[in-house]
Order: structure tokens, then sequence, then C-alpha cells
């Protein structure tokens, strides 16, 4: 049987399903489903039930219970706040803060024009400087930006995506500069272009060099930097958008899917590159929904590495996952009620067994968060870890009927999901249908009609309403003087580099990129001479949207 042979259903076994059409729990219905002994998994029987076989040990396959043994007994979740406003001093600072506070990792927000590849001073990047994100504009910002931080101590992540190689290429050439040697830099580059497509949008380039791109750097990083992890392959971003759990755990498993057969299809062995994804999920308002979605996602990922892409080495089957909690789900309304919203999500991540998680402030849906609201978000994930007792039990949920029979409806779903996917060529194939962003769409619209009707009800916003309210809570703002010495930085990045050596690493990179993709083109070294000669983000972009062309989203009739 070769690989493209196993399909889902034959991995996954029969189905018997009332309903045909994939479905969510939170969408409003999904297939009831009978599982491979004839059990209905609603109708409540347990007497079938074998905790060895159907759930396993924790750290045991199908790692239902989370992939290491002791859960957080022997360590506990990272902490890793995501943070980044204004110039790279203003977001250096607020790193040296929450670390000196006891965040444990760091996650780095970078600002729509670093988003969208282009320098701060671009006609197309004006009036959006450093309101949802660091400005990233050369090197010399990079430099600024980790000055000080112990890179050899604590995990980066990256929230970065169209330009998330020459991104990275400055933060491996900024560490390298400051003593620390790329092989030995932990962190994490989200770098997910599927789900841009899917959800949110922030794509510059087609699918197809869109995910050469990916494939560079996952084959650049297994050869180069064995603790990076090279994709955070992303559901937060699908949840966002308005899909239901089911959706935000089958289309992320999807994406990842793609990217696995992309690296192989570049000969790359999987395990040398699968021990090194990752994934990043939301967690919402549904609480037990949550839970049983991040078990359900560890079995799936399980049985797909092992079985489909035949993975030997046990780690290329975990599903390993950093968590955020919902910021869609924050109200501008009564905003101190985020505050139970986020603890509450928080601890369903934990329970649910994530390995680093990030906790929104309460004032998110207002502005960027201030220096004092991030600290609380912190002190929140502080007391869960050091007050609820949860952090000494791994997977205390295990075994209840409820939640085990929510994990096996999710994964049902999900199956379903995936085979609809598998059906239509992959997930790259189905975005270019546009079948994912209908389903989302469907899933946004099926919500926004149940809140209308008053089915959903949200606290201070269609239910408990205040009619006298005046909480106002504090805003941060860009600091006065940041854009201006950002500039400067930038302009004297240009006058004070040499030119020849730009012009030089530009031109390998426009040859190159140009070049049919192979492993003797891989783009990671010319980002990382460009880096090195102080190219900008926009000069490096530019010659990418020469060589690869600008995508432009087709429109749904």
């Amino acid at each position: 049987m070769t690989l493209g042979d196993i399909t889902l259903s034959t991995l996954y076994g029969p189905w018997s399903l009332e309903s045909t059409e994939p479905g969510g729990r939170s969408g409003g219905g999904g297939p009831t489903a009978v599982d491979q002994r004839g059990d209905p998994l609603r109708t409540g029987r347990w007497d079938a039930f074998d905790p060895a076989r159907d759930i396993g040990f924790p750290g045991e396959p199908p790692f239902t219970r989370g992939v290491h043994p002791s859960g957080y007994r022997s360590r506990l979740w990272t902490m890793r706040m995501f943070a980044g406003f204004g110039a790279a001093e203003d977001t250096n600072a607020r790193f040296r803060s929450l670390l000196a506070a006891g965040q444990t990792g760091l996650s780095i927000a970078y600002d729509m024009p670093t988003l969208y590849g282009y320098d701060t001073d671009d006609p197309e990047a004006e009036g959006e400087f450093g309101t949802c994100g660091v400005a990233v504009s050369s090197l010399a910002d990079m430099e600024v930006l980790l000055d000080g931080l112990p890179l050899d101590r604590v995990s980066t992540s990256m929230t970065i995506n169209s330009p998330a190689a020459p991104i990275w290429a400055m933060y491996i050439v900024a560490a390298e500069k400051a003593g620390y040697p790329r092989a030995m830099l932990e962190g994490t580059t989200q770098n997910d272009i599927l789900k841009e497509f899917v959800a949110q949008k922030e794509f510059l380039f087609p699918p197809e060099p869109s995910m050469r791109l990916v494939t560079d750097t996952i084959e650049f990083g297994t050869r180069e930097m064995p603790r990076w992890n090279t994709v955070s392959i992303s559901g937060y971003h699908i949840r966002e958008a308005g899909s239901t759990a089911v959706q935000e755990l089958a289309f992320t498993i999807a994406d990842g899917m793609a990217y696995v057969e992309a690296a192989l299809d570049r000969g790359l062995r999987v395990d040398d590159f699968a021990p090194r994804l990752s994934f990043f999920f939301n967690s919402h308002s549904d609480f037990f929904e949550e839970i049983a979605k991040f078990r359900a996602s560890r079995r799936i990922w399980w049985k797909l590495m092992s079985e489909r892409y035949r993975a030997e080495n046990e780690r290329s089957t975990w599903m390993r996952f950093h968590t955020q909690t919902a910021g869609v789900s924050l109200t501008p309304q009564q905003p101190l009620n985020n505050l139970t919203r986020v603890a509450t999500q928080a601890l369903a991540a934990v329970l649910g067994g994530t390995q680093s998680l990030h906790t929104d402030a309460y004032d998110e849906a207002l502005a960027v968060p201030t220096a004092a609201a991030a600290l609380l978000a912190l002190r929140q994930q502080q007391v869960i870890a050091e007050e609820t007792g949860v952090a000494s039990v791994v997977d205390p949920l295990a075994g209840s009927w409820f939640v085990e029979a929510l994990t096996n409806e999710v994964e049902r779903e999900v199956w379903h999901y995936l085979d609809e996917i598998d059906r239509r060529g992959g997930m790259v194939a189905a975005i270019r249908e546009g079948y994912p962003q209908h389903e989302i769409a469907d899933a946004a619209y099926r919500f926004q009609r149940e809140f209308d009707a008053g089915e959903r009800r949200i606290v201070g916003v269609n239910a408990h309403i205040d009619e006298q309210e005046v909480t106002t809570v504090p805003v941060l703002a860009v600091p006065e003087g940041s854009l201006e010495r950002h500039l400067e930085r930038l302009e004297r990045t240009r006058r004070d580099r040499e030119s020849g050596a730009v012009e030089s690493a530009l031109r390998g990179l426009r040859e190159t990129a140009t070049q049919p993709e192979s492993s003797a083109s891989n783009l990671m070294p010319h980002f990382i001479r460009c880096a090195e000669a102080y190219a900008t983000l926009g000069e490096q972009c530019a010659v990418l949207r020469s060589a690869f062309g600008e995508y432009r989203e087709p429109v749904a009739v």
C-alpha cells in the first residue's frame, strides 16, 4: 500500500452517521457517530469502555492524556505572554518587565507594516506604525528588540507569516551577533501561511510560492536549528474568524498535513522534521468542549503521523501546542468581566494539557494592553499554577463519561472534515475552491444569528446589561517619539550600510527566487545574507513580490 492509498477512512474505520454533513457541536449540530465496536457515542452506554485501550496512560499512545507521563508535575507550562507595540525599545522594555515578573517565554507581536512586508516609511504603511505590535524594518531594529534578553534561557515565539523567513533570518543574525549560536536557539516561528488564506488574510504571495517559503524554513531548521519549531500550525485565527471548535481543529490538522507532505516531497525524512512541528490553538468559552478538543487533537495527530506518514520516532507523533485565550470573546462592555472569561479559558487550556499559554489582558478589546493589564494577565496563569492544585494531577478529568464521550464526538467529526478535504485533493486545493472559507463563514453567520436571537448570551452585551455602566480603563498609546526614533534608525541604517553588500545579497535572493523550487534553491541562506547586509524587510519583500507575484483572493460568486 502506498502513501496515496492510505485514506483517512482506512485509518479510522467505517462511518455510521445519521448526518453526512460535517459539523461541530458549536455549529448547530453535527453527526451522531457510532464507533467501530457499534457503541453509540451519545447514548450513555459505558459498559464497553476500556480505559487502557480507549484513552491510554499519560505519555503513551494515543496521547489522549498528554505527551508527558508526569504532566505538569515535573515542569509547568511555559507562560508566554504575547507582546509588542511601538518601536523596538518599547517592546524590549515590556519584555524585560514581564520576565522580571515571572514570565518564562517570549512571544513577539509585529505591527501591520511588518506583517505585510513593508518598511515603516513606505506610503502603504502610513498610520499603522506600532499600533498592534512592534515595527521591525531591518536587522538594526531586531538588535534593539533583543538587546539584553537571555536568549540562552528563554525560548522565543514570533507571530509572523508571509514574511516569516526574512524576519526569522534577522532574529538568527541578531542572536549570533549577541553571542548565541543558531544551533542553541529555542523558539517558534508561526510561519503558517495556509491559515492566512483560510482566515486571517495577511497573505502576500500565491499559495504555491508561499508553500515553498514554508518548506524552505522547515528544511533549513531541520539542518541547522534542531531546537527551533519552524512552523506553528495555527488554529487560533481560524477560530477568531468564526469557526466552530471542530472546524478549528480539523482545518488546523489539514494544514499540518499539507506541510508534512510538502516537506516529504522536498525529500526530507518525516522523522527528521516532524518532531519540531508545533501547533497553536484557541481556548474559547465552552469549557468542556475546549478540553475535549485538546484531548482529541493529540489522538488524531498520533494516528496520522504513525499510520499515514509512517513516523518511527515517537516524538514525531506528538501534538505539542501553545494556547491563547479567545480574543474574540473579550468585550468592551463591562471590560472587567473579561478577567473571568480569560481565567476560565486558561483553566480549560491547562486541563487540556497545553505546553505553553498566553492569557489575554482584560483591556484587549480596547487597545494593546497596558503594562498593568498584561501583568494581571500573567498573574492569572500564576494563580492557576500555584493555588488551584490542577498542576499536581495528570489529566484529572480522564475517565469522566462526559469528557470521554465529548472527546470521541469531537474526534469523529474532525475525521469527517479531514476525509472531505482529502476527497478534494488536500488543503491547498480545498483553499483554492474556497471550501474551508465557506464553512467558517457559515459557522460565523450561525453564531451571529443565534446571538441576535438571544440564543447566545454574552454577559454585559445582550445579557445582564448595565444601562448605567461607567467603567473606564486606561488605554495604551504608542509612546511619544517612538515613530521618530524608529524612522531615524531606519534612515541611519540605509545611510551607513555597505551598498554593494546589499545589492549583492538582494541579487542573490532574486536569482534564487526565480529558479524552480528544489533543495538546491533554498532561500533561507539568502535571507541570512540580506539580514547581515542590513537589507530592509521592504526591500526583500519587494524582490519576492517581483518574483512570485501578489495574490488577490478570488471573489466568491
